[in-house]
């Protein structure tokens, strides 16, 4: 009994911390046509949040940006993700090829805003039952561990 309460106890911990804390900036008013979920064009495609225009990324990696990019991968998001297996968040190692940097780095920057308010983030809410908390990355970090993951996925 003891152990059961032990573990529901550490269960309801881990889910606080992994809920809670939620930063980044939610989408604000936009001139580009409204979808049904009454989200841009732009933010269906790339997501919600401080991203809000294409960004203009050479087809070549940057060699020192991806060594960052691994460095905080390794640090704040390992424990969550792995680039070929499902863990508690969804294998990475393709999200290059299926995603746009400028919807990775949404969800990176605003986890809490793309699970609620976005259509593929709330898909995610639902499959792994748990929203990303925000890792208090800034946007250079994001934008290194888009290139990280654009060279994972070059290369494997």
């Amino acid at each position: 009994m003891k152990l059961s309460l032990t573990l529901l106890f550490s269960f309801t911990l881990i889910f606080a911390a992994c809920s809670g804390g939620e930063s980044g900036q939610e989408s604000g008013a936009s001139s580009e046509p409204q979808q049904e979920e009454g989200l841009s064009d732009f933010e269906m495609e790339h997501g919600i949040g401080p991203i809000t225009e294409r960004m203009e990324i050479s087809d070549e990696i940057d060699g020192e940006m991806r060594a960052r990019g691994q460095e905080i991968f390794e640090m704040k998001c390992e424990m969550c993700h792995n680039m070929e297996g499902r863990m508690v968040g969804p294998a990475l190692g393709d999200v290059a090829e299926r995603r746009s940097p400028e919807y990775i780095m949404n969800m990176i920057l605003n986890p809490g805003g793309m699970a609620r308010n976005h259509p593929e983030g709330k898909k995610l809410v639902q499959e792994y039952m748990s929203v990303m908390p925000f890792q208090n990355v800034k946007e250079e970090d994001a934008r290194a561990l888009v290139e990280y993951l654009r060279d994972y996925n070059m290369n494997n």
